[in-house]
């Protein structure tokens, strides 16, 4: 099997594995516990994650590690499309949500719940340059994604 052939689901599984990894870090290293948006930008990768590994699961039936290839960068993608949105309202470029969610874990009861952080949507925790985590998960998603859909979409070359 040509190794070229693998770079698009190693790429596909590499990508989410550690932006999802940078955010667990992020809240159980560092204490940046995440709102609701940022909940939202996890799931697509844990897809994405699920999808990859799928494909190189069935490497020998190149048809479907083609299509759930394609379909973890299309789940890379669409984090990234939330990461925009998340991004915006972070910056004040549009209204985002009305609720809060709180850094609540485990077993919810009222003393968790009235211990936890409010985090609000809209108030970025941390930043480099002035880019957010939802930023950087919005560049770092969709040119990850790009990256995976011109390796999948090129012609095969023959490896020796």
């Amino acid at each position: 099997m040509p190794k070229s052939r693998l770079a698009a689901p190693l790429l596909a599984l590499a990508i989410p594995l550690l932006l999802y990894g940078g955010a667990l870090v992020s809240q159980f290293g560092f204490g940046l516990h995440p709102c609701e948006m940022c909940y939202w930008q996890r799931w697509p990768h844990q897809a994405a994650i699920v999808l990859a590994a799928l494909a190189l699961l069935l490497r020998s039936n190149g048809k479907a590690m083609r299509l759930l290839t394609a379909l973890a960068a299309i789940a890379i993608a669409i984090s990234g499309a939330i990461g925009i949105f998340h991004a915006g309202v972070e910056y004040g470029f549009w209204e985002g949500l009305t609720s809060c969610s709180t850094g609540a874990a485990g077993p919810v009861s009222l003393e968790s719940i009235m211990n936890a952080p409010l985090i609000r949507c809209d108030q970025t925790q941390w930043d480099l340059f002035g880019i957010s985590l939802a930023g950087f998960n919005a560049i770092f998603s969709l040119g990850g994604a790009a990256l995976v859909l011109t390796l999948l979409l090129r012609r095969p070359t023959s490896d020796a």
